[in-house]
């Protein structure tokens, strides 16, 4: 069984995720009439587990609609104990060292594994834990806000495998 820990997500052109106020409307800022997912679905259907920091948890909680996920998610959190009544079933609190979290998921049978939040992200880099990493860029700059990357211990490196553009009518 192939195991992999891969991300998905959007950035500015000067490389940030949320804005300065930890919003992220700016995902908006380029029309999309048709609703493209840019590639979401197809990704989603190949993955098994998603693991997200407190803080991305708490942003999508905050979206106001029905939990998205189909899969099962595991917020890695040191203090957050419990996450709600409404997520029961669906969450999981996990904490550790991260390849003994990852570990963990890998022997209850969840190998491909969706990585996801700014900090968590980059926690697994810095470990050399990510095995792909697929980015959509929003053509706009945000001058500020939190970053995809941060500095690592050691260069990283990456093959490239395909470019695509979406919504170039």
């Amino acid at each position: 069984m192939e195991r992999s820990n891969i991300v998905f997500i959007a950035k500015s052109l000067d490389g940030y995720i949320s804005d300065r106020d930890g919003m992220l409307d700016w995902l908006n800022a380029v029309p999309n009439p048709g609703n493209e997912d840019m590639g979401y679905s197809d990704f989603i259907e190949s993955i098994d587990a998603v693991v997200m920091g407190r803080t991305t948890f708490e942003t999508v909680c905050s979206f106001g609609i029905e939990w998205p996920y189909k899969i099962p998610v595991f917020v890695l959190s040191r203090t957050l104990e419990k996450p709600g009544e409404e997520y029961k079933g669906k969450v999981e609190i996990i904490d550790g060292p991260l390849k003994d979290v990852v570990k963990q998921l890998n022997n209850k049978g969840y190998n491909r594994l969706y990585i996801d939040g700014g900090l968590t992200i980059q926690g697994f880099l810095r470990e050399d834990m990510i095995d792909e990493i697929i980015i959509t860029t929003i053509p706009v700059l945000l001058g500020g806000g939190s970053r995809l990357f941060s500095d690592l211990p050691t260069e990283l490196e990456f093959s490239h495998v395909d470019t695509h553009v979406f919504l170039n009518e």
